[in-house]
């Protein structure tokens, strides 16, 4: 049987993993995986590192953003371009300095949608002070493209990288609640809720500079990973932390702040909610020294549900994995999600 691409491959799960190891990683020699001294593709993660000089590094993202639709409750594909690069920079302990789009438009599309989403996009990079300072515009003829595509490339500048590497007594803490994206796009995909009419869900996509940035300047090198949960939620994030530390982290169920909304939509469908998306949340794995006085410091900052959701440990039998704590009692495996749970949801 002939083997094709799925929509599972672009889904951020066990299925992307798979095929960009096989596409890329393993084609490519060491010296090819990353510029000298810096970071690249040898340790996968949503940005990559230069180093400049003066122990500084240029950190570079990026991303291309297809969601279906592109205007949802709390936001639009513009506010999740710009924003979604932002972030990944900033998760490497960068500070976001310039941006690059490329927008790919199909022939026929409205005019006014076009100029909704370019607003919205340049008024987070106003807000952010990020420069745009390139870019790429197409159009592709009516029924070869659906709708509209826009690539990012997110630069920045960083003293001290974060590289998601936990150790052994981190906590593991959430700015927010999470997975309120991944809902609102399942359910306007599902047609449950209209483009202006989210039935007590919205997209949590914004900038997630005013909490990245002091955060590191005071605690950066007590933060030994740092994750904006996308794609397959913070249920793919630990697996990525637990499997390249060889760890185990265990998660307390009932300490995750997930909306009740956001809960009953995704049992409605079957899936997990921790393994759905958000946009404007962030994951840290902390120090246990200074876990506390971090969490604190990031309720100060304004995220007023951050919380503590666990703990990374070692063992040598459940290596590699993360478990959950159910809010029932005991112990089962959070799985990296598999399949196709919500397709072009970013």
């Amino acid at each position: 049987m002939e083997q094709v691409v799925r929509l599972a491959h672009g889904a951020g799960g066990v299925e992307t993993s798979q095929i960009l190891e096989e596409l890329l990683f393993s084609r490519l020699e060491e010296r090819l995986k990353r510029v000298e001294g810096g970071v690249g593709v040898d340790f996968p993660d949503d940005a990559a590192a230069i180093p400049i000089g003066g122990g500084r590094y240029l950190v570079i993202t990026v991303d291309s953003y297809t969601v279906n639709p592109p205007f949802f409750p709390g936001g639009d594909i513009g506010v999740l371009a710009a924003s979604g690069s932002i972030n990944d920079v900033l998760m490497m302990g960068g500070k976001p300095i310039a941006l690059l789009d490329a927008i790919v438009v199909e022939e026929g599309f409205p005019m006014d949608d076009l100029r909704r989403i370019v607003d919205s996009m340049t008024r987070v990079l106003r807000d952010e002070g990020v420069a745009l300072i390139g870019g790429d515009f197409k159009v592709m003829p009516r029924g070869q493209l659906d709708k509209i595509v826009i690539a990012t490339v997110g630069v920045g500048v960083a003293e001290r990288l974060i590289l998601d590497k936990p150790r052994p007594g981190d906590k593991i803490i959430v700015s927010g609640y999470l997975g309120d994206h991944g809902a609102v796009i399942l359910a306007r995909q599902m047609g449950i809720v209209e483009e202006g009419q989210g039935g007590g869900l919205a997209s949590d996509v914004r900038p997630l500079t005013r909490l990245m940035l002091p955060l590191v300047e005071k605690y950066g090198e007590y933060i030994h990973a740092a994750r904006d949960p996308t794609r397959g939620g913070l249920a793919m994030v630990l697996n990525d932390w637990a499997k390249a530390s060889g760890t185990v982290i265990v998660v307390d169920e009932a300490a995750v702040p997930i909306r009740p909304q956001v809960a009953a939509y995704a049992n409605m469908m079957g899936i997990d909610p921790l393994a759905l998306a958000s946009e404007g949340a962030a994951v840290l794995a902390v120090d246990p020294a200074v876990a506390d006085e971090v969490l604190e410091f990031v309720r100060g900052l304004g995220f007023k549900d951050a919380a503590a959701v666990g703990e990374v440990r070692s063992s040598e039998r459940y290596k590699g994995y993360v478990l959950l704590r159910t809010v029932v009692g005991g112990l089962r495996i959070l799985e990296p999600p598999r399949g196709d749970l919500v397709p072009r949801i970013c």
